[in-house]
């Protein structure tokens, strides 16, 4: 392995007599290309972390817990008493709305449960079942999580585009250094191809 020296910072602004025009354009686009990689992910990260709490929170607001009941016996057989195995089947459950209208879904409960059982339900402002909204606490894991991922996914939009640029000016390189080998050869008197 050859000894290369100390790495120098900075290297592609320094001066040098065989420094290009694309080298330097190079150097710039990789400069931009790492700044709009950084900015991007970060907007898009944080902004679609903010979008999700606030949704997580306004569910927590909305969404209420109700008191339903089994309208008919749920499947499978009771546990033993003082014994649960955390088991749960889907049973059909009627509650009434804030409006006063009846509303029939399905929830999970224990299997065996006997209707008239009371159940508790979450619904959304018209009444509808809905799952029991995120506490605060997971959703800032959940507004992480999804933030994180969508500033990374934003992020590759800005590096693939520097990556394709710089493939293309790497290849327009190649082409001027076989269009000046070519003029050489010529002087040396060797053919090239």
């Amino acid at each position: 392995m050859a000894f290369r020296g100390p790495k120098v910072w900075l290297w592609r602004w320094r001066r040098n007599p065989l420094k290009r025009r694309a080298d330097v354009v190079e150097s710039w686009v990789v400069l931009g290309v790492w700044a709009l990689t950084v900015l991007a992910g970060v907007l898009a990260g944080s902004a679609t972390a903010g979008s999700v709490e606030n949704g997580l929170a306004q569910e927590r607001v909305e969404w209420r817990p109700l008191v339903g009941r089994l309208t008919e016996q749920a499947p499978g057989r009771a546990a033993a008493s003082g014994s649960s195995s955390g088991e749960q089947v889907w049973a059909k459950v009627g509650w009434t709305g804030p409006d006063g209208s009846p509303h029939t879904g399905q929830v999970r409960v224990g299997p065996g449960s006997a209707a008239g059982t009371p159940v508790e339900v979450w619904t959304d402002p018209q009444g509808r079942l809905v799952t029991r909204p995120a506490s605060a606490s997971q959703a800032r894991l959940r507004a992480s999580l999804v933030g994180g991922l969508a500033g990374v996914g934003m992020a590759t939009l800005p590096l693939a585009g520097g990556r394709v640029l710089r493939s293309r000016l790497e290849r327009r390189r190649e082409d001027q250094w076989d269009a000046e080998w070519a003029r050489f050869a010529v002087l040396w008197g060797r053919p090239t191809s």
